[in-house]
């Protein structure tokens, strides 16, 4: 075999295929080829009303760029007769087959009219076995769940960013301590955050109530027998007096009965996703999104099954013994292991097979050293007892129940033997609290030694554990075994929820008040079953029994009417913020002056950080994730802002000046906007086209950035004493030599590759120079007394343009 690598990883051999000789060429993809987004004309949030964007159109867009995948895909398919697809046998893995061929068929061979070129291989684990059987077993590649995939994407974004663009500009614009990057809404999110909030209603509503229970102690000495009320408990006091002193007038019980029965713990059926997210939350202390993605790289290296799937039992066609048989030489288990094959495989009844891939289960043998310890192993560990637990017996108990009364009550006292320790042998945390009964007989009297009253108070139930969400959220249709675990991250990340001491998710204040709002304007929006609905009519699209742009713009429809309505509504949420959060002219402290009033403006901190100016009401967008000061009050020529200078946290992070109205109203079309995260929205300072501003790159810049080639290279105005140039464009930045006491851009050029001339002042005694020169003025790229001395970051090289 041969490998090499292109923009992904190529491996190539000789092989065969349809039973003839055949080179064969594999190579993958990263996730989605393709993301769906609306055209550049869509994109201003200002300019565009939300409400267009239920009618517009959308592209797709290749979803890593820098990684190349389109054009890798294109090259290697050249000269290819036929395309093999091996993605992840669900709708999202299907929908990526068809993002393949996109790329791939047109720059392959033509094959025979009538031919099939394409196939798809349906496997649930990367094992040999499966691989052999998949390929001899090639099918079509599904367009219906493909199709239905498209039209979630389609949805999700359209109803998504509608809302999220309306209801973040409304209060970003008028509230100051949010702490949140938007106000975002989402079809499956925020149904989710309704079950969280929910919760948190029920609790602040609950009136606690007074209870009492009678609890006698019987004088046996040397045995405990605890004793239940039939009655459980009374709400009235002195009801619960006259109860207890019945039976100390009685004093003593009498054992009425005596039963005596077997009793079963089923063995769990199958693991399927959602089973294995409660669990890695509830006892293996994982959220749900980092517990699926350590799943997926088990799988991607061949130690467990395929980990997204909703079925829970184990198909006739499963190889169950196989697959016990690969665990038998395992250090821990594998003795469990052996026995269970030398006794007979009892395949467990149950669970639901609903045809999508098997149950998760170890494909091969691991030890926690070859894993590498840490949450890796508690996932492999957890699987692999739960896929012995479930081809073991049922825990058998013997269980013992007395009834005694006294007094006309009626009191119970029980106990359990376990007689057969079964699954739980292997799986110990689920066996039972088994404690034998004290031994007693039919029509035995006891004497009593006490009889207490004691009071309690009814308590709230807890805010709902990330297990218990993931089950509501199966419960009612809120996304798929796949997604369960996104739309849970994204409620944290927005800063609607917390995830708190045994991982309970607790709204925050934001999370509550949004979730308020719409149940007073729409509460569908925050209900589950309008997502639930909508995730059965894709089901259909999937099964073939709906038609895509049938059931989108049917959607579209439905939730354009209720925007509608929300936005004509708005006020009604907005009293409810109004009591919860401090307006923007309350919020901040001032910064720089505004170019219309000429009055200072508020820098607001808090997420979004952002510029407000209170006399013109008018609220600026900034750079996100650094810090922002005033940058010694010089102003943009353009408007007349004052200027703020953002900086970039860490050693090499960027400094750059903007004007907040240009950067949110881009002066020239065409403007270079900066790729990275904290600026994505518009033009600061070292993009700037104006000719004669003094921050500008025409002004500032020195030469294009060699490595990305298209950004500018621009002498950052406050780096002293250790002067730099960055990249307008990418992280690449020049360290200039040590020592220096000043730096300047000057307007001459070099005449051989037209980079702009630097001048530069050592401090006294440190100029590395011949002949000790304090001063030189030439070209970075060209001089290499010069290109020596400088330091370059984040680049794969810096290549010398003169000589």
């Amino acid at each position: 075999m041969h490998s090499r690598r292109a923009a992904l990883e190529v491996h190539e051999w000789q092989g065969s295929f349809q039973g003839s000789p055949a080179t064969v060429k594999m190579t993958s993809v990263i996730g989605h080829v393709y993301s769906l987004d609306f055209p550049a004309a869509y994109s201003s949030w200002d300019r565009v009303d939300p409400v267009e964007l239920f009618d517009a159109d959308t592209v797709k867009l290749e979803a890593n760029p820098k990684a190349h995948v389109c054009r890798h895909l294109q090259q290697e398919a050249k000269g290819c007769d036929f395309l093999v697809l091996w993605l992840d046998c669900d709708r999202e893995g299907e929908n990526i087959c068809f993002e393949v061929m996109d790329n791939a068929l047109p720059h392959m061979r033509r094959v025979a009219p009538g031919q099939q070129q394409v196939f798809r291989a349906r496997f649930s684990a990367i094992s040999a076995a499966e691989v052999h059987a998949a390929m001899a077993a090639l099918v079509l590649p599904n367009r219906a769940e493909a199709l239905s995939v498209d039209a979630r994407q389609e949805l999700d974004l359209k109803v998504g960013v509608a809302f999220t663009r309306f209801q973040t500009r409304f209060f970003q614009g008028r509230y100051g301590n949010l702490d949140a990057a938007v106000v975002s809404y989402g079809p499956c999110q925020t149904p989710t955050l309704g079950f969280c909030v929910e919760r948190h209603q029920t609790i602040v509503a609950f009136q606690p109530e007074p209870y009492w229970v009678v609890k006698p102690q019987l004088a046996r000495a040397g045995e405990q027998l605890t004793l239940e009320w039939e009655r459980g408990r009374v709400f009235d006091q002195d009801v619960g007096i006259m109860f207890s002193s019945a039976v100390k007038q009685a004093a003593a019980l009498k054992v009425t009965s005596i039963t005596v029965k077997e009793d079963r713990k089923h063995k769990p059926s199958g693991l399927n996703t959602v089973e294995l997210l409660k669990v890695a939350s509830s006892a293996l202390n994982m959220g749900p999104a980092h517990a699926m993605s350590i799943a997926e790289r088990l799988y991607s290296s061949g130690y467990l099954s395929y980990p997204r799937t909703e079925s829970s039992a184990y198909p006739p066609n499963f190889d169950i013994t196989g697959t016990l048989s690969s665990q038998t030489r395992h250090p821990i288990w594998g003795e469990y292991a052996a026995a269970l094959l030398s006794q007979g495989v009892s395949r467990p009844k149950g669970g639901t097979d609903v045809g999508d891939h098997p149950p998760i289960t170890p494909v091969r043998a691991a030890t926690e050293d070859e894993l590498g310890g840490g949450d890796a192993w508690l996932i492999y560990d957890y699987v692999a007892r739960h896929f012995l637990g479930s081809l073991s017996g049922d825990c058998v108990l013997k269980k013992t129940k007395a009834v005694l009364t006294g007094g006309g009550e009626v009191f119970t006292a029980s106990g359990s033997v376990v007689l057969k320790a079964g699954f739980t042998a292997i799986m110990p945390w689920r066996a039972s609290q088994a404690a034998p009964m004290p031994l007693l007989t039919d029509g035995q009297t006891l004497q009593l030694k006490d009889v207490e009253l004691v009071a309690g108070r009814t308590s709230p139930p807890d805010y709902l554990t990330e297990a218990e969400l993931i089950g509501l959220m199966e419960k009612h249709g809120i996304g798929t075994d796949a997604s369960i675990p996104t739309h849970i991250n994204n409620i944290g990340q927005r800063n609607y929820v917390q995830v708190q001491s045994g991982r309970r998710v607790v709204p925050t204040e934001l999370g509550i008040t949004i979730i308020k709002g719409y149940q007073l304007i729409d509460p569908e929006l925050c209900r589950p079953q309008v997502r639930a609905h909508v995730e059965a009519q894709i089901g259909l699209i999937a099964d073939g029994k709906a038609q895509k742009d049938a059931v989108v713009a049917h959607t579209l429809e439905q939730f354009k009417a209720k925007f509608m309505f929300f936005v004509a509504h708005i006020a009604r949420m907005d009293a409810l913020f109004e009591a919860s959060f401090s307006p923007l002219s309350s919020s901040g402290k001032p910064i720089s002056k505004c170019g219309k009033c000429r009055r200072y403006m508020k820098y607001i901190a808090a997420r979004p950080a952002r510029l407000y100016c209170p006399v013109c009401e008018d609220l600026y967008s900034l750079p996100q994730g650094g810090a922002v000061k005033q940058y010694k009050g010089l102003e943009c020529p353009l408007d007349g802002f004052e200027l703020v200078l953002f900086s970039l946290s860490g050693t090499d992070g960027k400094t750059y000046p903007l004007c907040p109205f240009c950067y949110n109203y881009p002066p020239f079309e065409d403007v270079l906007k900066s790729s990275e995260s904290s600026t994505k929205l518009g033009m600061p300072c070292v993009t700037c086209l104006h000719p004669s501003c003094r921050h500008s790159p025409a002004q500032q810049g020195v030469l294009a950035c060699p490595e990305c080639a298209v950004g500018m290279l621009v002498l950052d105005p406050v780096s002293a004493p250790r002067w730099r140039l960055d990249c307008s464009r990418c992280s690449f930045l020049i360290y200039l030599p040590k020592d220096l006491h000043d730096a300047k851009v000057t307007k001459e050029r070099c005449e051989e590759c037209s980079s702009k001339l630097m001048t530069l002042v050592w401090l006294k005694g440190k100029s590395p120079l011949p002949g000790g020169e304090a001063g030189y003025t030439g070209c970075l790229s060209c001089a290499e007394e010069l290109t020596d001395l400088c330091e370059v970051k984040n680049a794969r090289t810096f290549v010398k343009r003169g000589g």
